[in-house]
């Protein structure tokens, strides 16, 4: 069984760094892939995202483990969707059940006066972040949810209000799903909360491997 962690879009494959080496004394091995890495020989959008992260978790030969923080919960939200024989279990985290469109516009504009450099720390230019948020605004989420099959938990940092209700509402539309809400964390819980979160992770899988 592949377990593989998927990181947010201010993110890279470091952000899980704390977390895979916990999850690792745990006998728990991750994949952890950069989505930037995977889409760069590409237009940079949320489809070409997506069909590169599939062709990644496709190359296995064996079902996996999705976990995924944001826009790795939406990759994988679709990806368990579209391959339900192969997915085996999912944890979303701070994942929206809806694009949250007017945030979604703030960012990009403030995005427009941040430098470079910052975007560059993630592997990303730019040009290419803006892009990617902006094919972002018009996902439909909340139709594809209730066609969701695998066991699935629901996590959410309790200082992430933007997240607080999504995760209710997955919660509530994903069958048989669980909901746990993390204290002390906000949205990035892979950053804010390693220990608790790989925790959690470890528990989790050990019941659904």
């Amino acid at each position: 069984m592949k377990n593989i962690l998927v990181h947010g879009l201010g993110q890279n494959q470091t952000s899980w760094s704390k977390v895979k080496e916990e999850l690792s004394t745990n006998n728990i091995n991750t994949e952890t892939p950069n989505l930037f890495d995977l889409v760069k020989n590409y237009e940079v959008n949320y489809e070409n995202t997506y069909k590169t992260f599939t062709d990644y978790c496709n190359s296995f030969n064996e079902k996996i483990n999705l976990c995924g923080l944001s826009l790795g919960g939406l990759l994988s939200i679709d990806y368990a969707v579209e391959y339900p024989d192969k997915i085996n279990s999912l944890i979303l985290i701070g994942t929206p059940y809806e694009i949250p469109k007017k945030l979604f516009k703030i960012q990009n504009f403030i995005f427009k006066f941040m430098p470079k450099k910052t975007f560059e720390s993630m592997g990303i230019s730019k040009k290419d972040f803006i892009s990617l948020t902006n094919s972002m605004t018009e996902l439909d989420i909340k139709s594809k949810v209730e066609r969701i099959k695998c066991n699935t938990l629901i996590l959410c940092g309790e200082k992430d209000n933007v997240n607080m209700e999504s995760a209710k509402q997955l919660n509530s539309h994903i069958k048989d799903s669980k909901l746990n809400i993390i204290k002390n964390a906000r949205h990035e819980v892979n950053i804010d909360t390693p220990i608790e979160l790989s925790n959690i992770i470890i528990n989790y899988l050990n019941n659904k491997i």
